[in-house]
């Protein structure tokens, strides 16, 4: 049996990144590479000879200060204001922006987001890498907006995954709260979670549960083995184990497990799992959640719904620079 522990509550499985939990340093870096290679040529084996905005050079009888606006062209949630400030600064800083809304608010096409200010050179260098933060963002808290609609009110709650663009996580995970949705870990650090092939080594996987009495004990015995480390090593944090057949579960169970993740389970097989569990530990359905298919899980019982394709099937969202006189 694993050591007795203090189960965690539904609140420590539960965060949101909020803007002040970001790194500014690291956004700013962020920031830096994305100017780079746009004026740069950043990434090239070969950088170009001649860097720098060449359009905006053209134009040698531009004003010294100008006004441009962000704007929405279509309805969002709103995310990234926060990084306009970073990009000014990193453009050369001669430029400011007062803000029309917050992050988290939907809005309607036509919308203005922020107002910016400052030298026309600073503003039109920056443009695209502004509007692709601010797009791509806003996207994500958008495409949340709606899996979170779909879910419904009640007691489970849409988790994100670590499906997320390598070096954006952070932010992308920001977005997800912007949008309503809730953070599952943010990393490997901060939850002991055994998923399908980390139970394959243990041997506790496809056939093994099948072959006897003797080799299903074993693998359990091995998989509690494995969470009674977990509890050593990494006290406090939470231990998740996936499992993908009912069978599955109460040597998930024995072992300790504080949650358990239904891993690609019908309707009925979630049904089923809640009753089994029966509270015994927080349950999270995933593998095939779709906006379609989301409406289904409500009133099943599960604690959390978690789902990838809030970040990696978003779109874009339209958002547009608008020079004003």
């Amino acid at each position: 049996m694993p050591p007795a522990t203090q189960p965690p509550s539904a609140d420590k499985l539960l965060q949101r990144v909020q803007w002040d939990d970001l790194d500014v340093a690291c956004l700013r870096r962020l920031v830096e590479t994305a100017r780079d290679e746009d004026l740069a040529g950043l990434g090239l084996r070969r950088r170009p000879a001649r860097t720098g905005d060449l359009s905006t050079a053209s134009v040698s009888d531009s004003p010294r200060q100008c006004t441009a606006a962000i704007v929405a062209r279509e309805p969002l949630v709103v995310c990234g204001l926060g990084l306009v400030p970073i990009v000014l600064s990193v453009y050369g800083g001669r430029a400011t922006a007062q803000f029309s809304v917050r992050d988290g608010a939907t809005v309607l096409p036509g919308r203005t987001l922020a107002t910016l200010h400052g030298d026309p050179r600073v503003l039109l260098a920056a443009e695209r890498i502004l509007l692709n933060f601010l797009q791509r963002l806003s996207g994500i808290a958008t495409h949340t907006r709606l899996h979170v609609a779909a879910l419904g009110p009640g007691r489970t709650r849409l988790l994100d995954t670590r499906k997320t663009t390598p070096g954006y996580r952070m932010l992308e995970k920001y977005a997800v709260a912007c949008g309503g949705g809730w953070n599952h870990r943010l990393g490997l650090f901060d939850r002991v979670m055994l998923k399908d092939n980390h139970l394959a080594l243990l041997g506790f996987a496809g056939k093994n549960l099948r072959e006897g009495a003797s080799p299903a004990a074993a693998a359990a015995g091995r998989l509690a083995a494995a969470v009674a480390a977990a509890r050593r090593t990494a006290p406090g944090s939470p231990v998740e184990i996936e499992v993908d057949r009912l069978d599955q579960i109460p040597a998930a169970l024995s072992a300790g497990a504080d949650v358990i993740l239904l891993d690609n389970f019908t309707v009925p097989r979630l049904r089923k799992a809640v009753a089994l569990i029966s509270g015994r530990a927080f349950t999270e359905a995933s593998g095939g959640i779709t906006l379609r298919t989301l409406g289904r899980l409500r009133g099943i019982g599960l604690d959390f719904v978690s789902t990838g394709a809030l970040v990696h099937h978003s779109a874009w969202s339209d958002i547009g620079l608008d020079w004003r006189p």
